[in-house]
């Protein structure tokens, strides 16, 4: 199956937000050890970048470890922490040669040094790039997100570098992380479960959800067109109606 040549003239959303889900099920369902499935949707990051680059998407997030993923087993989490050191040792040479731009969000401090160190080195090596913005959630929770935010305002007034009363949304939004990106306008999550799940909670205010029976590992090409081809029949009216919006459309 390929891509309908009429929908590459579709809109694409600016930033795609997705959670990679199924991992483990795709392994049970084949008798292998979970941590087989987490390879294969390694392998599954690379075709979404690679669908991104070529779609002209210009920013990326995916949910690769969430704050409660640490409750996980720990063999499960081992494997994990292992396969994600490998993974940028060995993939951010190309990243880097391809104009995307790599960064982490989420609470470090539970990462081991080693993984923390190739974090940093992965962003400061693709620092300049604008092609891609690649952002990667790990150890990434939504409350603790809005939570870390509070805290940086409410220094801010302690310190006597801002009044309460100029609080707003906006200045919330300063403080969140990927605030120098625009919000999501297509979230995704494969594996069947339907929910946001602690990702991104404040950013996915007005953005399009969109959820597939797919498990990640099987994700490609065809089904992320899927999603983008709903994606583009939707209206978007962010609070208003649609003859408002068709007012503010006309010349």
């Amino acid at each position: 199956m390929t891509a309908d040549p009429a929908s590459m003239e579709a809109p694409v959303p600016r930033h795609l937000a997705i959670i990679m889900d199924g991992n483990g099920r795709w392994a049970q369902r084949r008798r292998r050890p979970r941590a087989i499935g987490h390879r294969a949707g390694a392998r599954a990051v690379n075709r979404v970048i690679d669908f991104c680059l070529q779609r002209g998407i210009g920013a990326l997030t995916l949910f690769a470890f969430s704050s409660e993923n640490w409750g996980r087993p720990v063999e499960e989490v081992g494997a994990l922490m292992k396969l994600f050191l490998n993974a940028l040792e060995r993939e951010v040479d190309e990243l880097d040669r391809r104009g995307v731009r790599v960064r982490f969000i989420g609470e470090r401090a539970l990462f081991t040094d080693a993984i923390r160190d190739r974090m940093v080195a992965a962003e400061q090596q693709t620092a300049g790039h604008q092609r891609l913005h690649l952002s990667i959630a790990a150890s990434y929770g939504g409350r603790q997100d809005i939570a870390a935010a509070a805290r940086a305002l409410a220094a801010e007034v302690a310190a006597g570098r801002l009044r309460p009363e100029d609080i707003d949304e906006a200045a919330v939004a300063a403080r969140m992380a990927l605030a120098d990106l625009p919000a999501p306008d297509l979230f995704i999550r494969t594996g069947g479960d339907q929910r946001v799940s602690n990702f991104l909670l404040w950013q996915l205010a007005y953005t399009e959800l969109w959820f597939t029976e797919t498990l990640w590992p099987d994700v490609d090409a065809d089904v992320l067109q899927q999603a983008l081809d709903e994606y583009a029949g939707r209206e978007r009216r962010f609070g208003l109606t649609s003859a408002q919006l068709g007012a503010e459309a006309a010349p």
